[in-house]
């Protein structure tokens, strides 16, 4: 990990932000990384929707001058390495990030809208289930404790889900994965460019700590409560 310099930042999980959260980074680091957004691919045929608004196309002055940096991902875009595997599959065995994860689900809107569009109906499997029904589903507290690893979500990715219950343990697992998968990123990151981790998503920020305490690994993580006026 190289020397943190904490006039720079990179931006968690997402690959945008909030405008107020921007004006208030920008008042505090000299430039902000923001990852790529890039698809997770599981399988060959298994990949995750990726979406082409980045914060470099929407403040192409601030890239100019140095406040914006659009930092390429290191690990989330195509297939998991193994590395990256083995520390997903510690955090979907850790009880207490399990947890911490399942609480920000069930309690918290914008983590919610982070990983599932539940506005409407949704495709759960080969079934489209209205979100608020599919929403009750996902945050039931069975979920917590259900064994998960990289190598089982492949196998799920990999068959037809023909029924709602497999449908479900794999929504709720790619939701764990794409979460784990992307603060992982996040520590490889700021480790190769020795930036100081910082988000205005208070699950994200105690999810990420509790890894980084579990692994030992020395991040500089702040978490910048979000002001949405």
């Amino acid at each position: 990990m190289n020397a943190v310099d904490d006039t720079r930042a990179l931006y968690y999980p997402f690959h945008l932000c909030h405008a107020r959260t921007l004006e208030r980074l920008l008042e505090r680091y000299r430039s902000v990384y923001f990852r790529n957004d890039t698809a997770l691919q599981l399988t060959p045929l298994s990949v995750a929707t990726s979406c082409h608004d980045q914060m470099a196309a929407i403040f192409p002055e601030l890239v100019k001058n140095g406040r914006i940096v659009q930092a390429p991902s290191i690990s989330i875009g195509g297939p998991l390495d193994r590395e990256t595997a083995d520390a997903v599959d510690r955090d979907l065995a850790d009880p207490i990030w399990r947890s911490l994860f399942h609480h920000a689900l069930a309690t918290d809107r914008r983590f919610q809208t982070g990983l599932f569009d539940l506005s409407h109906g949704t495709r759960i499997g080969n079934k489209s289930v209205p979100g608020p029904a599919a929403l009750l589903r996902l945050i039931d507290e069975a979920w917590k404790s259900e064994s998960y690893t990289v190598d089982c979500l492949r196998a799920l990715s990999g068959k037809s889900l023909s029924s709602l219950s497999d449908g479900y343990r794999y929504e709720y697992g790619i939701a764990l994965l794409q979460t784990s998968a992307s603060l992982i990123d996040t520590v490889r990151l700021a480790g190769q460019h020795g930036l100081v981790a910082v988000t205005d998503s208070e699950p994200h920020y105690r999810l990420l700590t509790r890894t980084c305490e579990r692994e030992e690994w020395p991040l500089r993580n702040e978490w910048l409560p979000r002001l949405d006026v």
